[in-house]
């Protein structure tokens, strides 16, 4: 289910790219035109100059300033530009740019609000620069203008269905947990492995092929058989610890070998090939059970079944992960188009390994011909 909430984040981001894309561009124009300028000569200090007045406070943190206050201002671009070149001016107060910032990047750090504040400024500008020469007019502006509202009205629908799917009622979890109550069960179990071949010392002479893919055979036998002869040790009441430890040893195997407990087990925490361990009897050996990774060997503990308190989180994410799901899926079924091919040629087939290719221009549905001179 986390895969889920993942490619549905990247599904956002990348709607949300659009207006993201903006502001990065206008970002890059103002650092291309600040690269290119001439810096100002820096002005000699000033003889005499009088004692400058004590600045007010100014507020320690960005909460501290009223919603309603300005907080960004910006020269020279205004809805009616046109009628007032020389006194136009945007302002923005902190409750509209924080709206901005929401529909952007609502996990932005507010260390990156600046940098967000002037980019936003520069795209102000360069959108009134735009209109100065029409380009809001024609087309290519009408289809991107009906691709933008396409892509927005997308983003409130992926945050409808997330809203959606988040209200669970208590009743929800509750008749979740009943219905699936064998799912939570959970056991104490224990556990040996044994690998499924053995660490074996560089030979001192040169093996021919033959030779190593023998000793390489042998090994895995011997594997093999101390796993069998382990197995029955277990039935036999054999400390798990100790049995373990010795498989490493046998399988020389230089790192510590694990500990046998597992706690607090369920069942699909197991492999599929390992599930029916948990369905041992408490102090019931199982069978060895075998995987590519090697053998395994489960004693059966007890089992219990965590309280709803425990497992309520839980069952939240994934009512709400099979919720969300769902809804994208039955969008999906109606998005699925059907193509001209005449038009949307399909690809060709990629050949098969050792297929002669033919010649451009060769028919491949003509038979081979040989001539003989």
């Amino acid at each position: 289910m986390q895969l889920l909430d993942i490619l549905l984040e990247e599904f956002l981001n990348m709607i949300r790219r659009g207006l993201v894309c903006l502001l990065f561009a206008s970002l890059a124009w103002g650092q291309a035109a600040n690269s290119n300028a001439t810096p100002a000569p820096t002005a000699p200090p000033a003889q005499n100059q009088a004692p400058s007045a004590p600045m007010a406070a100014q507020p320690t943190t960005p909460d501290q300033v009223p919603m309603n206050e300005v907080i960004i201002t910006i020269p020279g671009v205004c809805e009616n530009w046109a009628d007032k070149p020389t006194d136009c001016k945007t302002t923005i107060t902190r409750a509209e740019f924080e709206e901005l910032v929401k529909a952007v990047a609502p996990n932005m750090p507010s260390q990156a609000h600046r940098g967000l504040a002037q980019r936003y400024a520069s795209a102000l500008v360069m959108a009134q620069e735009a209109r100065k020469e029409g380009l809001d007019k024609g087309p290519k502006y009408e289809q991107m203008q009906k691709l933008s509202q396409m892509q927005t009205l997308a983003q409130l629908l992926s945050q409808s269905l997330r809203d959606k799917a988040g209200e669970i009622s208590d009743a929800d979890i509750d008749d979740y947990y009943k219905k699936n109550l064998d799912s939570f069960k959970q056991v104490d179990i224990q556990r040996i492995f044994v690998p499924v071949t053995k660490e074996m010392a560089p030979s001192k002479v040169k093996l021919t092929p033959a030779q190593t893919e023998l000793r390489e055979k042998q090994a895995s036998t011997a594997m093999k058989t101390e796993a069998t002869s382990l197995q029955k040790r277990a039935v036999a009441g054999g400390d798990f610890e100790k049995l373990q430890a010795e498989a490493f040893t046998v399988a020389g195997m230089k790192s510590k070998p694990p500990t046998t407990k597992m706690d607090k087990v369920r069942k699909d925490g197991l492999t599929p090939e390992q599930q029916s361990a948990f369905d041992l009897k408490a102090g019931e050996v199982s069978p060895l059970i075998t995987d590519e990774s090697g053998y395994f060997i489960f004693k059966g503990g007890e089992k219990a079944t965590p309280p709803l308190d425990q497992v309520k989180e839980e069952i939240r994410t994934k009512l709400r992960a099979q919720r969300l799901q769902d809804s994208m899926q039955a969008i999906q079924k109606m998005a699925t188009p059907t193509l001209n091919d005449k038009y949307f040629a399909a690809p060709a087939p990629t050949p098969m390994p050792g297929t002669p290719v033919p010649p451009p221009g060769a028919n491949p549905q003509a038979p081979h011909t040989t001539e003989h001179q």
